[in-house]
């Protein structure tokens, strides 16, 4: 009777973490990435015309302690894999963009920098933290998933996006 009870309740939490979206790193089903067609501060980007090439979309806020950190991470992968088909994305979500501006006068982003200060395109990305870095295969679909940036867990990152490139 008490493990009927269990069951009842459980059940419905189990439901919903099966229907939940898959964020995590290393998921086993690819998915497409969420188009996105985002400004620039020379145009604009979409998603859609990286295709063919590792996109790393990598979602930032100037006020996120951590991004301080990621960002000359990703401007050293920028330098290393740029010319083996990497091309990095790095996705502003801060609503004020004179923050964003004083942010990359302190951090080099020899890397496209786009703007999302409405938050859609995190949204769709379902970013549940600053950083989150979203490795896209040249097919468009999801490889690998990021939350936060610890410089010693770095190399995981880049063994990803080192083996998307080789393929």
């Amino acid at each position: 009777m008490a493990r009927n009870r269990i069951l009842v309740l459980l059940l419905p939490l189990l439901l919903v973490l099966a229907a939940a979206p898959r964020a995590c790193a290393g998921e086993k089903a690819p998915r497409p990435a969420p188009t996105f067609s985002l400004p620039t501060g020379h145009g604009t980007v979409a998603l859609d015309s990286l295709r063919g090439k590792v996109v790393l979309v990598d979602f930032w806020a100037s006020w996120c302690g951590p991004c301080h950190q990621s960002f000359p991470w990703l401007a050293a992968m920028h330098k290393k894999y740029a010319d083996k088909g990497l091309k990095i994305v790095a996705v502003n979500v801060d609503k004020n963009a004179q923050a964003a501006a004083a942010f990359l006068l302190d951090h080099e982003a020899p890397f496209t920098v786009a703007y999302d200060p409405l938050g859609r395109t995190a949204a769709a990305y379902h970013v549940e933290g600053m950083p989150t870095s979203v490795l896209v295969g040249p097919d468009g679909k999801v490889l690998y998933t990021h939350i936060g940036f610890d410089p010693a867990k770095a190399a995981k990152l880049e063994s990803v996006i080192q083996e998307a490139c080789t393929r």
